[in-house]
């Protein structure tokens, strides 16, 4: 039954593009795609058969029987209640964050309303593989089953979400993705500090970057923690905290944040006793004191 009905896409960006080539190659038909740019319409629609670029989002809803709403998140409101839609039809946005609801509109005309969310990061230009990943659904049935066998079809994993847990979900998304690279911006930017060079900073650290993730992977997060507060070793925190301090002290604070967020993780891997955790978190929580200039 899933592979009979015929999908379109309002947004042609990186996730809308990674989706409709994702879902044609598993024999769902791609009807039509629109876009705020008919040139981005236009090149997505040429790597699917059959599938015309649009202008009007309203031709991709009367030419589908399930409608992508691929778009920027703070579009998702405005084009729901923009467009006629049919009742029977069903209509899903891709928004990690936001609930059901935003698609009330197409509720109201008797419509099916959905969320189909990718756990996954989607740069412009790359074909992602979607083989292994979780989506986060929502909807009522039957719908909610549609979403949870085209999730399974694509090779993926799901969750069900309810509306109210879905911000949780996304910030947790955001630790985990985005603030990854802002991590991986900061070390790079204090490597710079040192005289090496930003892009053989990033070749340095990546392979530790990939080690830890494979870590996770294989042993699980607890047991990948590394470094010195996994190991007791308070003397050099003390050193960082001195050195950063010289550089920048808002790197400090973050520093300080993420390690006492950590302190909890190395008590549970066992290697750090209730004494050293206490030192470390009495360190991490006072201000280092500068000497004094003479």
């Amino acid at each position: 039954m899933t592979d009979k009905i015929n999908l379109g896409f309002i947004g042609a960006g990186a996730l809308a593009t990674t989706l409709s080539v994702a879902f044609e190659q598993n024999g769902f038909h791609i009807t039509a795609v629109s876009s705020r740019r008919f040139e981005s319409a236009k090149n997505l629609a040429e790597r699917l058969d059959q599938c015309r670029a649009v202008v009007d989002n309203q031709e991709v809803a009367d030419s589908a029987d399930l409608v992508f709403i691929a778009t920027p998140d703070d579009v998702i409101p405005s084009v729901a209640s923009q467009v006629i839609w049919r009742k029977g039809q069903m209509v899903v946005h891709c928004s990690g964050a936001d609930p059901v609801d935003i698609l009330n509109p197409a509720k109201k005309a008797g419509s099916q309303t959905g969320v189909f969310h990718p756990l996954q990061t989607f740069a412009a230009g790359l074909d992602e593989n979607l083989k292994g990943i979780t989506f986060a659904v929502e909807a009522e049935e039957p719908l909610l089953t549609q979403l949870k066998e085209m999730a399974q079809i694509l090779g993926g994993n799901w969750i069900q979400l309810k509306s109210k847990d879905r911000a949780i979900y996304h910030a947790a998304a955001v630790f985990a993705c985005n603030y990854l690279v802002t991590l991986a911006d900061i070390a790079a930017n204090l490597w710079e500090s040192i005289e090496v060079p930003r892009d053989k900073a990033v070749l340095a650290l990546l392979p530790l970057m990939r080690g830890t993730i494979n870590n996770i992977e294989s042993i699980g997060v607890t047991n990948s923690l590394t470094g010195p507060i996994a190991r007791g070793d308070s003397g050099t925190v003390k050193k960082h905290l001195a050195a950063l301090d010289n550089i920048d002290p808002d790197i400090t604070k973050l520093y300080r944040e993420l390690g006492l967020n950590t302190i909890p993780i190395a008590i549970g891997k066992g290697k750090l006793d209730k004494s050293q955790a206490e030192d470390i978190e009495r360190i991490l929580k006072q201000p280092i004191l500068q000497p004094e200039c003479e």
